[in-house]
């Protein structure tokens, strides 16, 4: 196995564990935890609009939040973090998430792309064409599919998962704030 695949491998627990340690290192107060959590909730807001959308390895994508970037959740989940460094005024939680964000984006993006053009070739190459990698096009586009959300999508995606873990997370982070 290469090193790319290892740290592919590597990468939920490696982003669980810096999780784990932020409430450690952390030194939340008030107002930085308010934005944390206001960044944060906007991008929970970007995941739901995204899995609401994504029928994953059945169709490509390409409404929704889909149709201005083609990785929607790990933009969200970048906004997330960046909450995160925000909510924990920790300089240990900061370093983390850009190393994290350095090393296993880029290989987490590089996998999903080889993967929708192994299974979507010719719609994948039109779409990677007219739909920007990661930060979304700032003009609205009316070009794609017109699908609403669907909230069967978004629990098939199990992303209520993530509105639990966000909140759990800064449970944590304001009890720390309020008794440590």
């Amino acid at each position: 196995m290469n090193l790319k695949e290892t740290l592919y491998r590597l990468r939920v627990r490696t982003g669980t564990l810096g999780l784990l340690l932020t409430p450690v290192f952390s030194k939340p107060t008030f107002d930085y935890l308010l934005a944390g959590i206001g960044l944060t909730l906007l991008g929970l807001f970007l995941r739901a609009w995204a899995c609401g959308h994504l029928k994953k390895e059945a169709e490509l994508t390409t409404s929704g939040p889909y149709k201005y970037s083609r990785n929607p959740l790990y933009l969200a989940n970048l906004i997330i973090g960046t909450g995160v460094v925000i909510g924990s005024q920790s300089w240990f939680v900061a370093i983390y998430f850009i190393v994290y964000s350095l090393v296993f984006y880029p290989i987490i993006i590089y996998k999903e792309k080889e993967k929708m053009i192994r299974l979507f070739p010719e719609q994948y190459r039109k779409y990677q064409k007219n739909t920007p990698l990661f930060a979304p096009r700032i003009k609205l586009s009316l070009s794609g599919e017109q699908k609403p959300f669907s909230l069967e999508l978004y629990k098939k995606n199990k992303e209520l998962r993530a509105l639990i873990g966000g909140i759990l997370f800064w449970s944590v982070m304001a009890a720390k704030m309020l008794f440590f």
